[in-house]
């Protein structure tokens, strides 16, 4: 790994929050733009990455999974701005324990969660050229044309008995994303489009309520355990399930032609949750809660992927025009309110701490009870994608007015 200076991990720890501050001492503008120029002084991603690869050789980082596969997408998204080739090889041979020579994988792709590591056989091919990496990602475009959906089209969580009928938040992340790159890569962009832009506003249409945020999952038939009986709707929401969507949601209308019809419809839904993260935004932290519209419960608590999530969708929503531009500055705190989460070990390597573990659909007390892990892939991932959208803007982010006026 890459070794920090000592001194510069001691100016980071101390300038960026990572000690110790007291509750009633909130951070001031000054303290959060110091924040904002410590972390750019240091690499973050490149920190992270070096410290995940030295921790796990390729064949021991896990199995063909969604965490694993947001993780390295984040990996790769450092590979292109650092150009470092061991972090693409390190790609490839992680996906390479899947992909055999003719392209055939083991995988039945019936989950949406399984799909999601397909953006990965994406980047192979484009990288590498090699026609193995387009045949087993057109094993799942193909599954997509037998996979089970609602009435109105919406992807089913799963293919099982215990997922049927059921829309997760989440589900739009782990295959639409994958479905717009694939459609680009292959020259199949006229279905991956309308297909990825319909599941986007399925799903909107049936989880965003009132005030613009959106429940973790529906239930078409209103018999899974957690569903309302009268709507099918899950009774919280679940701040990563969210956070999916929001970064899924800025992924295809990136992808999306300007005149695509459902372009307005979707943007309508993302200033909708825009607004409504706006909102929960925790004032003190800058980041958001484990079930979002619950901060005011003394045993809620601040979560850091889905923190990184609604920044990185802030704040590319904002550069592209979808969203208005003060969002970049609610994104901003949403940046600096995560970076003072991150830390350096006494051994040299990343620690990114308060990630929730995988989560089914619940009721409060079930989300705020779940096990808060460090350097859970989950949050690792997300950090990635979200460290590389707002390191520039910060590095480069004139300091402000900083002294207190009269």
């Amino acid at each position: 790994m890459r070794r920090l200076s000592a001194a510069l991990t001691a100016g980071v720890l101390a300038t960026a929050g990572l000690v110790t501050v007291p509750a009633t001492a909130p951070a001031t503008p000054l303290e959060h733009t110091a924040v904002a120029r410590a972390a750019a002084a240091t690499d973050w991603s490149v920190a992270v990455v070096d410290s995940t690869t030295a921790r796990y050789a390729p064949s021991t980082i896990g199995g063909w999974s969604y965490p694993v596969g947001l993780y390295l997408y984040g990996q790769y998204l450092t590979y292109q701005r650092t150009h470092d080739a061991r972090y693409l090889s390190y790609i490839k041979s992680y996906v390479d324990r899947f992909v055999k020579s003719d392209g055939s994988m083991d995988q039945d792709f019936n989950s949406l969660d399984s799909m999601q590591a397909g953006r990965l056989l994406v980047i192979l091919h484009r990288e590498t050229g090699e026609d193995r990496y387009r045949k087993a990602a057109k094993k799942i475009r193909d599954r997509l044309d037998t996979f089970p959906r609602t009435s109105d089209g919406g992807f089913w969580h799963a293919d099982t008995n215990s997922r049927a009928h059921q829309l997760w938040s989440d589900g739009v992340y782990m295959v639409n994303p994958f479905l717009v790159e694939y459609g680009k890569e292959f020259g199949d962009s006229a279905y991956a489009n309308d297909e990825a832009a319909k599941q986007l506003y399925v799903y909107g249409r049936h989880l965003q309520v009132s005030g613009g945020l959106l429940r973790h999952a529906y239930d078409e038939s209103k018999t899974a355990s957690w569903a309302d009986p009268g709507t099918g709707l899950a009774p919280e929401h679940w701040c990563r399930a969210v956070g999916w969507y929001s970064m899924a949601i800025v992924n295809v209308l990136d992808a999306l032609p300007v005149n695509h019809v459902r372009r307005p419809q979707l943007i309508r839904i993302l200033r909708d949750l825009a607004k409504g993260l706006e909102k929960y935004q925790d004032p003190a932290t800058g980041r958001w809660f484990q079930v979002i519209d619950k901060g005011n419960k003394s045993d809620n608590w601040t979560e850091t992927s889905c923190s990184s999530m609604f920044t990185y969708a802030l704040s590319r929503g904002a550069q592209q025009g979808y969203l208005d531009a003060h969002y970049k500055s609610v994104a901003q705190r949403g940046y600096e309110g995560v970076l003072a989460k991150i830390s350096l070990g006494s051994d040299g390597r990343t620690n990114l701490t308060d990630i929730s573990i995988g989560t089914n659909v619940g009721d409060y007390a079930f989300y705020i009870a779940r096990p808060r892990e460090t350097n859970d892939f989950h949050g690792l991932g997300a950090f990635l994608i979200t460290n590389e959208q707002l390191r520039t803007e910060a590095r480069n982010k004139p300091i402000q007015d900083e002294v207190s006026r009269p």
